[in-house]
């Protein structure tokens, strides 16, 4: 330890003691001897009012402590401040309050009414240490709060501010505190802005995970819907032509043999049952995956499902090239699903369908020229079922949907897939 540090220390603690040994010696006087002088007793002490001054002393003994260590700090240098913070922290170990002690150290050591430390973080100032605590009563008719950055080389890293008590500004010894703590303090709050992205990264995707759990969770309950709606409809569609075929073949073998004209009539007549079968077979595929879609691509099966649209229906396409199969599928029914939902629901009277790369993510575009509607009430009434669809199709595939609609000003629906690198 220098020199200089041990008698900078020593005054502080010497301003202490002093002050301690001065109220310990005043509370003496006035009870002891002045309620002595009171009641007449001067010859020998009391011995009520030795022990009330005991008392005394011991209550309020921590409390002028304290007020004689804070004004200790405020006589000191800032050097003798800046070096204490230093030790503070290196004592208290970790960076999760670092702004807030600094806060403590700035409001402590210039006598200002409150002060504050601000952080940048993603862009924007965020309050990350107050002192104290409850305070922020700037009075009025008082000069504003000062401000001074604090700078790690080029880079803006946060903000001291504090207020000045009315009629008291600094001093230059609080000044020199002032801008020598902002000029100090960059690495420091350097240390706590990561730390404070990170704490908001985390929360980013501690919100993300519980909404792809909740979308994993609806993705389920439709599969296990669509698997049921398919089973009934396999069950009362296709499979009862497929029995009935069954059964009227077997017929014409029993015939055969005793009427072979009526057995070439049976078996004629199943060519019709056979191809009601495949249509319907076929018209349930369609409904779980687009034949045209794996074979032409997502624009010919958007053209081709669109075709029946009651509206007019335009596709576009920018490029060349296909999303991957995954993505192209989620694209598909994203897409039929707004078309369809425009033409329910919107009243449109064309329907814009586009399909492009854009910063090396494949994009969806559906925009309609309806009379649009209010997306949060539609949601929070839980009448936006189509719309929840589309987010889980792209959630599934590591996509975004994000919808614009006003009352009178027609919807877009923006799908949009992960980078190439994310997969897909």
């Amino acid at each position: 330890m220098r020199p200089a540090d041990s008698y900078r220390r020593g005054t502080s603690r010497g301003v202490v003691v002093l002050g301690l040994v001065g109220f310990v010696l005043a509370v003496y006087v006035v009870v002891v001897l002045g309620g002595g002088a009171l009641i007449g007793r001067t010859d020998s002490p009391s011995l009520a009012l030795s022990v009330l001054a005991t008392t005394v002393v011991a209550l309020a003994f921590a409390p002028v402590q304290g007020m004689l260590e804070r004004a200790s700090l405020r006589i000191a240098t800032p050097y003798d401040v800046l070096t204490r913070f230093a030790e503070r922290v290196d004592r208290e170990g970790g960076i999760e309050d670092l702004p807030g002690r600094m806060s403590r150290l700035l409001a402590q050591g210039t006598g200002a009414q409150w002060a504050e430390v601000w952080l940048q973080v993603s862009d924007r100032l965020t309050l990350a240490g107050r002192w104290p605590l409850d305070a922020r009563d700037a009075a009025a008719g008082t000069d504003g709060p000062r401000t001074l950055p604090v700078r790690h080389g080029d880079q803006v890293l946060g903000v001291l501010r504090l207020q000045e008590r009315p009629g008291l500004p600094l001093t230059a010894v609080e000044e020199r505190l002032f801008t020598g703590l902002a000029a100090q303090a960059g690495l420091v709050l350097r240390l706590a802005g990561l730390r404070a992205q990170l704490e908001e990264r985390h929360q980013d995707l501690q919100a993300r995970t519980v909404e792809l759990e909740n979308s994993r969770g609806r993705v389920i309950e439709a599969q296990d819907a669509e698997r049921s709606r398919l089973e009934r409809d396999i069950h009362d569609g296709a499979q009862q032509h497929l029995v009935a075929l069954a059964v009227n073949l077997r017929l014409a073998q029993v015939v055969a043999a005793r009427s072979p004209g009526r057995a070439r009539q049976v078996l004629a007549e199943q060519v019709d049952a056979a191809r009601l079968g495949i249509d319907t077979l076929s018209s349930l595929s369609r409904g779980i995956y687009p034949r045209m879609l794996s074979e032409q691509g997502l624009v010919a099966a958007l053209r081709s499902g669109a075709g029946a649209s009651p509206i007019p229906v335009t596709v576009e396409s920018e490029g060349t090239g296909r999303p991957p199969s995954q993505l192209e599928a989620a694209f598909y029914f994203c897409g039929m699903e707004a078309v369809q939902n425009a033409a329910k629901h919107s009243g449109a009277a064309r329907v814009t369908v586009q399909i492009r790369q854009d910063s090396g993510r494949w994009r969806l575009d559906v925009v309609d020229d309806g009379s649009g509607f209010d997306l949060a009430r539609t949601l929070a009434h839980a009448a936006g079922a189509g719309l929840m669809n589309m987010q889980d199709r792209l959630d599934a595939v590591g996509g975004t949907v994000a919808i614009t609609s006003e009352v009178g000003s027609g919807t877009t629906i923006s799908a949009v897939g992960p980078a190439a690198h994310e997969g897909g």
